[in-house]
């Protein structure tokens, strides 16, 4: 099965990947990787754990809220989370480039599902303190360090370099979908069923991804270099990163606005409870208002996803995000709220997907999984300094007052890209 079949690894110099021809890309549908088995497997299976993951996310926020009432602790918990990928990331990139990558994903989703239940059980127990969620959410973080590399590397073996531009954007409209769902499924379970219930409920959505990772027929990978030691691997990939200037760019402009732009996510607890006088359901109704904003997002992107044209979703995807967060952070009305929300989840979508496809479109296979770590380092390793400071400007100036300065940054990191199209709109692409 042709269609199925990913391109074997390089066993000799690295050939650059060939975008494919913008025009014809687009006549082929929204949905044509969909055309593939292993991608449609991957697809469904992947937005029931995802949807089960947001779910685990938004009672975490909630728990921690219950526990502390402090805008510092959510942020210390989401430090916790991201800080491993600074502490590791670089090396799970190695790691991802020298093993089978379904086998890998397989056995770090098996370690988030019982990250998952072990939270269940101490939550329905009343054992669960901040300390442990604190502890969990860090190993959850260093799994995931290898986790996204190395999901993001697989795609282009279940698509090829063909569809791999519209299965970035489908897995945009698959993670927002998630978004969508989970939260707002978080907020009614919390109020039916407790938190504990979100918890277990995501460890059993694991089992989806984890079935049709099984069923897959993908062909055992050649690894090259694999005798090569990991520190000379590490530099390979970090040399080849600083001398491809529109890469390195790319990755810059994501490290700042994911870093300290769209942290403000980790306030919208204290927004639902104390600005808008909501409850658990509030929480859950903004998170999913700004998933069902970046479901349209992503189905108009990958509608006319292509090489073309990505420098122009960049810009109106920080643009409209870096707006609809200002707005947010004034608003004290649950309806202006939710549009804001709804703003940003299209914004935020245009510019990830766009700025994700154009760091993947020009890597060598062999070379992904440390290109994509290294993206993974600058688009969600600074995220543990962004949410600390958020944290505290959420505690010394006040929650709205820190969302606003969020929207500003994001709002520079739009104005300064206008002055670097050129070097970071990839002038090789076709145009």
């Amino acid at each position: 099965m042709p269609d199925d079949s990913a391109p074997a690894a390089e066993t000799g110099p690295p050939v650059e990947p060939q975008p494919p021809d913008a025009v014809s890309s687009e006549r082929r549908g929204a949905f044509r990787a969909l055309r593939h088995r292993n991608y449609r497997l991957y697809f469904f299976g992947q937005l029931t754990s995802l949807a089960g993951t947001w779910m685990q996310s938004a009672a975490q926020a909630w728990l921690v809220l219950k526990l502390t009432n402090s805008s510092m602790m959510l942020g210390v918990v989401s430090f916790a989370q991201f800080t491993p990928i600074l502490l590791v990331g670089l090396f799970a990139g190695v790691i991802v480039d020298r093993l089978d990558r379904r086998r890998l994903i397989i056995t770090t989703q098996i370690l988030l599902m019982l990250s998952a239940f072990t939270l269940a059980a101490l939550t329905w127990t009343g054992a669960v303190r901040v300390e442990y969620v604190i502890l969990l959410a860090a190993f959850n973080g260093t799994v995931s360090s290898f986790d996204m590399p190395g999901r993001q590397s697989f795609v282009v073996e279940m698509v090829g370099y063909e569809d791999l531009a519209n299965a970035i954007a489908l897995n945009s409209m698959m993670f927002n979908s998630a978004r969508m769902l989970g939260p707002a499924a978080a907020g009614l379970l919390i109020a039916w069923l407790g938190i504990g219930t979100c918890f277990f409920l995501n460890g059993v959505s694991f089992l989806a991804v984890i079935w049709s990772l099984f069923q897959m027929e993908i062909p055992a990978r050649v690894i090259a270099g694999a005798g090569a030691r990991m520190l000379h691997q590490l530099r390979e990939g970090l040399a080849y990163v600083w001398s491809n200037r529109p890469i390195f760019l790319q990755m810059a402009l994501a490290a700042v606005t994911n870093g300290f732009g769209y942290t403000y996510l980790v306030l919208i607890p204290l927004f639902a409870r104390n600005v808008l006088h909501g409850d658990a359901r509030t929480f859950g109704f903004l998170v999913a208002i700004q998933g069902l904003g970046s479901v349209v997002g992503a189905a108009t992107l990958a509608s006319r996803v292509s090489t073309r044209g990505m420098r122009n979703n960049l810009l109106i995807g920080l643009f409209l995000s870096a707006v609809g967060i200002v707005v947010f952070g004034l608003s004290r009305s649950m309806a202006l709220s939710l549009v804001a929300q709804f703003v940003i989840g299209a914004g935020l979508t245009n510019f990830r997907a766009s700025n994700n496809t154009l760091v993947q479109m020009f890597v060598s296979d062999d070379l992904r999984g440390r290109v994509m770590s290294t993206y993974q380092l600058a688009a969600v390793g600074m995220a543990p300094l962004g949410a600390l400071a958020v944290g505290y400007m959420g505690t010394h100036l006040g929650p709205p007052q820190a969302v606003v300065i969020c929207g500003a940054v994001i709002m520079l990191s739009g104005i300064v890209l206008l002055t670097r199209l050129k070097s970071v709109g990839m002038d090789a692409a076709p145009s």
